[in-house]
């Protein structure tokens, strides 16, 4: 229970963590933003009590010397600054740095570790007060630190299953008692007989007189996580008649109870997460795949029953053959639902890394996101992460100026990457557009002539020029550094995007910048697609890449005098007979078909035997001995139990131009 319970901690921490990243990333832009600040100090609270409760205790020290310089920047004692940011940042680096190795990280970590905390208590001891904090004041003594003492009387009385839910109210005594002077009563009046005692239930009590000159906010910092109705306070000011009188010049309402006092704000003005209801559940992405996987199978057995319904020719079988496959498309699409995640977490994890890597390279650059609540499949976001991470450093190396060269060129010191998703059929659009100085057509000309990749001599168009970018060991940097000029980066983006089906292109202006779009599948779990057929073989051709279906006579073979080449309509369109590609022995038919494919804006045809018709594809990886088959992508189960290959359009016609060439 309480592994799972660490677990569930680590989960949160990290989303935590995320958040905090980004909120100082947006501070630094907006240092008088005071949300912000609020946000930050509450992330590194919540990590601060929720790893002391559940026993990561270096977490909770370290995290606790971040949180007094933040609680300065929080009360106004101390101002944003670049070198604040920085070092929170590291700060939030090293927490995550510690949930990873929860045993321990060596001294190596441990060295780190002490290494920022001494450059927060230099902070600390450096900070001078902001005039406008000095000038400021508010209302409510209570409510902010005013420099009055007040003394505080806190009642205690923590829920029967706190430890069960992996709290320690020590902890929270532990913090008064840093807040002030601090005298604790321990109530232990509920205890029962030891006979009848229960070591998962909190039967203690405590009642607390505090003195100091910080204000309620600090105190419900404290027990945010016990819930609210586990607490109440009251208010006492020296000279004041009863605590009631100041309760009431306080605003705030009396408590029910033996004494009068006030209670803690309600839960939707107080982020108390005891005081919610549950409106999610978190699930683990192996539960996920299990649940996929499960559908897929009752799809190719649904598959399968509505073929044998047909082939018994009744009427009955058949129309629960109908309701089954109903009922499996919605099962289908609901399942699918649950695995697409917004990709806009995946879109918060670059604001840190052009950060990071603009400022290493000495540039001014901004990370500007649209369409973060696009939904993909979980499994093609994961996958998405490398490529992505190379076009946005190719953008920040090659593409945006340093900032003297941008004013030259009448452009602002500020280089920005505009980074979207946009749903398009049953695809998603990804783009990475910069407005950097674009790609120098004759600089990838002359690269790809020093490769051998193409004739000296050769004229080439936009789109020709900047495939040549995606080839291996391919770079048109001088120098190599630790970004760029050692020929990785641009072919692995085209490998990625090969695996997830996608498809990859460029487009660019000399001085204006460059766009990369990424056209790649919501889903690589199931997929709609074309049932064909060449001999007693069976193929699946993805359903969004197809076009149309025409007809391929002997004439028409006859007609282009060998050319793998057909009329469509006035048009002239390459083909691919796959037949010969994959060797299949038989006679042709005298009417062969042609699977017309869209392939980046070309279109292209795949000659077959038999177009069978639409087709439910569950995807299924290929054994060892079929991944180095250039031209599949993967396999499927058809309703009769046999396999069919699903086809890689992208590769196959690959490999026809390169044997052509």
């Amino acid at each position: 229970m309480i592994e799972q319970l660490r677990q569930a901690f680590r989960e949160e921490a990290d989303e935590l963590l995320t958040d905090l990243e980004l909120s100082l990333l947006e501070l630094e832009r907006n240092p008088t933003d005071e949300e912000l600040v609020d946000r930050i100090f509450r992330a590194m609270h919540t990590i601060k009590g929720s790893s002391a409760m559940f026993g990561f205790d270096r977490i909770t020290s370290f995290s606790h010397e971040v949180e007094s310089v933040l609680e300065m920047l929080r009360d106004g004692r101390t101002a944003v600054t670049k070198e604040l940011i920085v070092l929170t940042l590291a700060a939030r680096d090293q927490i995550k740095e510690m949930l990873k190795s929860a045993t321990g990280g060596g001294e190596a970590e441990a060295l780190r570790a002490r290494e920022i905390v001494a450059a927060f208590r230099i902070l600390a001891d450096g900070a001078a007060p902001l005039a406008a904090a000095a000038d400021s004041g508010t209302d409510s003594p209570e409510n902010a630190e005013s420099g009055e003492e007040i003394t505080f009387i806190i009642r205690f009385r923590p829920a029967r299953d706190t430890f069960m839910r992996g709290l320690n109210p020590v902890q929270c005594l532990n913090e008064l008692r840093e807040l002030g002077a601090c005298h604790v009563t321990l109530h232990t009046d509920q205890v029962p007989p030891l006979a009848e005692l229960d070591p998962e239930i909190c039967y203690l009590s405590w009642d607390v007189v505090l003195t100091t000159t910080r204000g309620l906010d600090a105190i419900y910092d404290i027990f945010m996580f016990a819930g609210e109705e586990c607490v109440e306070i009251e208010v006492s000011h020296p000279g004041s008649t009863t605590v009631a009188e100041t309760s009431q010049k306080a605003g705030v309402l009396p408590s029910e109870g033996r004494r009068e006092g006030i209670s803690p704000e309600p839960a939707d003005s107080r982020d108390i997460p005891a005081a919610r209801g549950i409106s999610s559940i978190r699930v683990t992405a192996d539960k996920l795949d299990r649940l996929i996987n499960l559908v897929g199978e009752l799809v190719t057995v649904q598959a399968r029953l509505s073929r044998t319904a047909l082939a018994r020719d009744d009427d009955e079988l058949i129309t629960l053959a109908e309701e089954v496959e109903r009922l499996t498309a919605g099962l289908r699409d609901s399942a699918l639902t649950i695995r697409m995640i917004p990709i806009g977490g995946t879109f918060s994890k670059f604001k840190r890394m052009v950060h990071d890597l603009s400022t290493e390279l000495g540039k001014d650059v901004e990370l500007v996101t649209t369409g973060a609540d696009t939904e993909l499949d979980k499994t093609v976001i994961e996958k998405l992460n490398d490529p992505l991470v190379h076009l946005i450093r190719n953008s920040i190396d090659h593409g945006i100026e340093s900032p003297d060269v941008r004013l030259a060129a009448g452009k602002p010191a500020r280089g920005t990457i505009h980074l979207s998703a946009v749903h398009s059929g049953d695809s998603v659009l990804v783009t990475i557009r910069d407005d950097g100085a674009g790609i120098d057509r004759d600089a990838v000309r002359a690269r790809g002539i020093a490769k051998g990749l193409i004739p000296a001599g050769a004229e080439l168009s936009d789109k020709e020029a900047f495939s040549l970018l995606f080839a291996p060991g391919f770079s048109t940097a001088e120098t190599v550094t630790s970004i760029s000029g050692r020929g990785v980066g641009m072919d692995v983006v085209k490998r990625g995007v090969d695996l997830l089906r996608g498809t990859i292109s460029v487009a660019s202006a000399p001085g204006e910048g460059t766009a990369v779009t990424i056209r790649i599948p919501l889903t690589l779990a199931i997929i709609e697609s074309l049932l064909v057929k060449i001999g007693a073989d069976c193929f699946v051709i993805p359903l969004s890449q197809v076009e149309e279906c025409i007809e391929l006579t002997r004439t028409d073979v006859t007609r282009a005098h060998g050319h793998h080449l057909a009329d469509v309509r006035g048009r002239i369109i390459p083909y691919v007979p796959l037949r010969e590609h994959f060797g299949i022995a038989g006679e042709r038919p005298e009417i062969e078909q042609i699977v017309i494919a869209d392939i980046e804006g070309k279109r292209v045809g795949l000659v077959v035997d038999y177009v069978i018709g639409e087709h439910q594809t569950v995807i299924k990886s290929i054994g060892k001995m079929f991944r180095e088959v250039r031209g599949v992508s993967g396999a499927t189960i058809l309703g009769d139990g046999s396999v069919a290959l699903i086809l890689d359009v992208q590769q196959l016609v690959a490999d026809e131009e390169r044997l052509e060439h």
